[in-house]
């Protein structure tokens, strides 16, 4: 059984070990070295003190199974209703909707927070991301080409958005 709830400091151990395993093994993100748990605190504080940036984790049979999070798309003052997504599954409980799960939950506070636009960066050829975001209604609005060096070559981001 999945349960989705609010993160707690004692679920960013976990979390850094989801996220991690997307430094080491993915483009999903950008971050070539593996990330601390001192290196999260600010990340982790900024969406515990926010009302606008919310940060959820899926619990599955006990275990923190994946997180997902809303935070600042930029910091002018213009943007505060425009949010940038992130959802991380760690790979031993991907296949359970566990994505899907948090996206739904995530989306919802949005709603919720009376959020405008959810902004997601995929790295091209992430291709279960993508379809998920699909699924949500996310349509995409761009492509930023060779912005970043990973795996020893250029990866190419696509820019999906939401209005919610």
């Amino acid at each position: 059984m999945t349960v989705i709830r609010k993160a707690l400091a004692e679920d960013l151990p976990a979390m850094v070990d989801i996220y991690n395993q997307s430094v080491r093994q993915s483009a999903a993100t950008f971050d070539l070295t593996p990330v601390t748990i001192e290196q999260r605190k600010s990340w982790f504080e900024s969406h515990d003190q926010s009302q606008l940036f919310p940060l959820l984790v899926a619990e599955r049979n006990g275990e923190v199974a994946g997180y997902a999070s809303l935070s600042s798309y930029r910091d002018k003052e213009a943007y505060i209703r425009t949010v940038e997504l992130s959802v991380y599954v760690d790979e031993a409980h991907q296949g359970y909707r566990i994505g899907k799960s948090l996206m739904e939950a995530i989306l919802a506070q949005a709603k919720e927070l009376n959020h405008h636009v959810v902004i997601s960066g995929i790295t091209k050829g992430n291709d279960k991301s993508i379809k998920m975001h699909e699924q949500f209604g996310f349509t995409f609005c761009g492509e930023f080409k060779e912005v970043g060096w990973k795996f020893d070559q250029w990866q190419d981001v696509l820019f999906y958005q939401l209005i919610l």
